[in-house]
């Protein structure tokens, strides 16, 4: 399997006040293409913060992340941007939807703004939320959902644009243990039918159990890493 990201010595740290407190430590990891991982660990131990820096949502202190064998980091702010926009999906815990527009609205609007026609958009996003349960809920804005069906709703809007790579970060944090395993179970099946990467933050030891791969972090250091394909 082809090399997706490689991170090599990363290390974040973040000044407060007179304090300087260090998130990632010397981080190595290879994820491969393809592949799932979980990243799990106690809260604080950097789990979050590495998922941001390998999403170009932030940028390391020191180190280096290839994305496909290119350096991220050595791009401007916009330029990342727009990898973002054309590489990455994102998935967190709190949906983030837009109140006022519809579930199929939603997942259509980051289609409307990387400026692809609003047929092509409105095909995609109804193609995608058939795929996630949702096809009686187009017409749905978020607060006539559950929490579970607007999870599924950020997960279409999270494919719309054919990402590679999928980051998802406590998806189920704040759902019940039933809604969170049908989430668990709907974002195994959109992977495997996609062959889209994987990778997700999280505290469920279920949700982590079904990944091929779990690397654990304890006090900004890997503590702890299946091999890729186990």
């Amino acid at each position: 399997m082809s090399s997706l990201l490689s991170v090599c010595d990363l290390c974040k740290r973040y000044t407060l006040g007179s304090a300087t407190v260090e998130v990632l430590q010397g981080i190595h990891l290879e994820i491969a293409a393809g592949t799932t991982t979980a990243l799990v660990g106690a809260s604080g131990a950097g789990k979050s913060t590495l998922l941001h820096i390998l999403g170009a949502l932030d940028r390391p202190s020191s180190g280096v992340v290839r994305y496909r064998n290119d350096e991220l980091f050595t791009r401007s702010d916009q330029q990342l941007a727009d990898f973002r926009n054309r590489s990455i999906g994102f998935v967190f815990q709190f949906h983030h939807l837009l109140p006022e527009f519809t579930a199929l609205e939603n997942v259509m609007m980051p289609a409307l703004i990387a400026r692809q026609s609003r047929r092509a958009a409105q095909e995609r996003a109804v193609q995608l939320l058939e795929q996630v349960g949702l096809s009686h809920r187009l017409t749905h804005r978020p607060g006539e959902l559950s929490g579970g069906e607007q999870q599924r709703v950020a997960i279409a809007r999270a494919l719309v644009l054919g990402p590679e790579l999928l980051l998802a970060d406590e998806p189920t944090g704040n759902l019940d243990m039933k809604t969170s395993e049908s989430i668990h179970e709907l974002l195994r099946r959109l992977q495997q039918d996609s062959g889209i990467t994987l990778v997700i933050v999280t505290h469920n030891e279920r949700l982590a159990a079904g990944m091929e791969r779990v690397v654990r972090l304890v006090d900004g250091n890997i503590d702890y890493a299946t091999p890729e394909g186990m």
